[in-house]
């Protein structure tokens, strides 16, 4: 999270929800972010000592999505990938799909207002 834009209006950070995850073996020592954290939401500088870096590397996300603040899009991250692509080359039946699987766990502002698609005819 300490890494992602939006691709479009290049917003930083993007809001993480979380549907699906899964706790993955970190051999490495998991370095602190360096802007934002994603796991706790909230800027590094906010952050009082201690972090909980070492608990946040060990997650990997299997699905959720990426929300952007500024321009109302979002990406649905699936299989641990973002899809992260321009409008022009998302699918619309796929991504409305995605929506109504997990509409109970999506915010009603990307399911009514979210581009480039929504739940809303």
């Amino acid at each position: 999270m300490d890494l992602l834009a939006c691709p479009i209006c290049k917003n930083f950070p993007l809001e993480l929800h979380v549907f699906e995850s899964r706790q993955i073996e970190v051999e490495l020592k998991p370095e602190r972010c360096e802007l934002y954290c994603g796991y706790s939401s909230k800027w590094i500088e906010e952050m009082e000592e201690p972090t909980r870096c070492g608990e946040c590397w060990g997650i990997e996300i299997v699905n959720g999505i990426l929300f952007c603040g500024k321009c109302g899009r979002w990406y649905p991250i699936r299989d641990e990938i973002p899809r992260m692509l321009p409008d022009n080359l998302r699918d619309r039946n796929d991504d409305v799909k995605f929506l109504a699987r997990w509409k109970a766990r999506i915010p009603a502002k990307v399911l009514e207002k979210g581009k480039p698609f929504n739940l809303v005819k």
